[in-house]
């Protein structure tokens, strides 16, 4: 069966074809301006921030030489043909990386304990009032504004050296940034099964428990395990100010000039978190099927 194809008249295909090249043209006009702004904008923040490249170039040799001595053990030999030796220290590595877990663990979980009480507060379509809810999300904009490892040098003055200051930093910081992602979540819950119940006379906390949790408790437990795995990594950082873990004794190979260990901690640090990030993923195709994962 023969197909007819009509050819629009040469006159109107190129008023068509001048239109199309105009409108790639203004496009590409479009492009080029907003990269030159970027680039100009770009360039003024670097001289604001005093950015020299001349010092980066100069001296990024010392950068990568660095990692070269972080791989050498102090006989000269590369630190991975002599495991025994590289990791020396791997009981109390251990120990202390526990102890940075456990940090971890209890920050997040108080945290989320906190961020779980108030973030039905700060949603919008769950607040009981607006005033409440400015309070609220003011609050938990100061608590995850404020960097986590400012809170933990705060804290060491307060309660001194150990792993006190960091689960209480952890906890502070997670519970900003948790109500954050919890108030979002609820927000983009369905408000039908809300009105459904709240039409039989429920109170406002028999809403939110039968109508909005069970819609919103997936993406709870998804976001709090997300940020277990990123407090994993500031409870490393923490101990640089003293608040307890493996980062206390990161600072210590550093000061001290101990390559190869820092190497080895770094290395303890990263394989933690791999596992981590593998583990949490696994349990949250679990609990809630493999869509999860992404």
């Amino acid at each position: 069966m023969a197909v007819a194809v009509s050819t629009l008249p040469s006159q109107q295909l190129a008023a068509l074809n001048e239109a199309y090249r105009k409108a790639v043209a203004r496009k590409r006009l479009r492009f080029a301006l907003a990269a030159v702004v970027f680039a100009a904008v770009l360039g003024a923040a670097g001289v604001g921030a005093e950015v020299n490249l001349r010092t980066l170039f100069t001296y990024f040799g010392n950068f990568v030489s660095y990692f070269d001595r972080i791989f050498t053990l102090d006989d000269g030999q590369r630190v991975w043909t002599n495991f025994p030796e590289w990791f020396w220290g791997w009981k109390k590595w251990l120990k202390l990386l526990g102890e940075t877990l456990l940090i971890s663990y209890v920050g997040t979980s108080v945290g989320m304990v906190f961020a779980f009480g108030l973030n039905f507060l700060a949603a919008e379509n769950t607040s009981p009032a607006p005033w409440l809810r400015f309070v609220v999300r003011r609050l938990l904009e100061f608590a995850r504004t404020v960097p986590a490892i400012v809170f933990a040098l705060i804290f060491v003055i307060a309660f001194g050296l150990g792993p006190i200051p960091g689960v209480l930093a952890i906890a502070v910081h997670s519970s900003g940034a948790l109500g954050k992602l919890f108030s979002e979540v609820v927000e983009n819950a369905d408000m039908k099964p809300v009105e459904g119940i709240r039409s039989t006379g429920a109170s406002w906390l028999s809403c939110m428990r039968f109508a909005v949790l069970p819609q919103v408790i997936a993406g709870f437990v998804s976001y709090t395990l997300l940020r277990f795995e990123m407090n994993v990594r500031e409870a490393s950082v923490m101990g640089f100010v003293g608040a307890g873990g493996i980062g206390q004794e990161l600072v210590v190979a550093i000061r001290k000039f101990y390559y190869s260990d820092v190497s080895a901690i770094l290395l303890t640090i990263i394989l933690t978190v791999f596992l981590i990030d593998i583990g949490t993923g696994w349990l949250r195709a679990r609990l809630f099927g493999a869509e999860a994962r992404t």
